[in-house]
């Protein structure tokens, strides 16, 4: 590798990334991009802190040089490449312990005029909960989890959305509140997510993808993996997606 020096976007969300107390980084994704970036000779490592719409914008546009994971979509990869996929993860909810309005999916919200959930604008989850027939005036748009939280601790909101995996680190957190994962329809596929570089990167994304055909579905990956929650469940899925290429 020529390049020496990596540039690294991420946002707040355990436990994939986040920002500990004393400034330090962690997450089961940072240590699987370090793990990978040590391996390919990358001596340096620059983390960047934004926003989740702020995301793709910035590695199109050379603000730095990879993202952190995010879920896969069409519209997204013609904005950035994509590597391979490192976790398949599926939706859930969180809500106050017991669950008072019965939410179990998108469509229990939509049913419910009175149900207001909370969503980060630009994830999946939004044009998720649109299709699903939840109204624009039961959406309320929150820029980061943190948001999320307080609104569901004050009654601003009765749920939000996010990956199943990450709202178990939330209730962890926070006892009062309960996660509920959702149920994908028999035709859905687990969403996939990967990091995401500038398209004109072919360096790097293919020396990142080359390391991580290796390394995904090791011991060593699912054992640091699983330190943060991310199971055989989450892996399997990749694993097998990478062997049939």
């Amino acid at each position: 590798m020529s390049i020496k020096k990596i540039r690294i976007a991420y946002v707040d969300e355990p436990p994939f990334y986040w920002t500990e107390k004393d400034k330090s980084l962690k997450g089961a994704d940072i240590e699987l991009i370090e793990t990978v970036l040590r391996e390919i000779g990358i001596s340096s490592i620059e983390y960047h802190h934004t926003t989740f719409e702020e995301l793709l914008q910035g590695v199109k546009g050379g603000r730095w040089d990879i993202n952190v994971p995010i879920f896969v979509t069409d519209e997204r990869a013609k904005e950035v490449a994509f590597s391979i996929p490192v976790w398949a993860l599926g939706d859930g909810f969180v809500v106050h312990q017991g669950n008072p309005k019965e939410l179990t999916s998108y469509e229990t919200v939509a049913m419910r005029s009175d149900t207001r959930l909370g969503l980060i604008p630009g994830q999946v989850q939004v044009n998720k909960a649109r299709s699903a027939g939840v109204n624009d005036s039961q959406i309320v748009l929150l820029k980061n989890q943190d948001a999320l939280i307080a609104a569901l601790q004050s009654g601003k909101i009765d749920a939000f959305a996010a990956t199943a995996v990450g709202n178990n680190a939330i209730v962890k957190a926070n006892p009062e509140l309960q996660s509920v994962p959702l149920k994908n329809n028999i035709a859905d596929k687990i969403p996939v997510g990967a990091f995401s570089f500038n398209k004109d990167n072919h360096e790097l994304l293919q020396a990142v993808n080359q390391q991580l055909n290796k390394y995904l579905g090791s011991a060593d990956h699912r054992n640091k993996m699983a330190k943060y929650g991310i199971t055989s469940s989450e892996i399997d899925a990749i694993v097998s997606k990478k062997n049939e290429k």
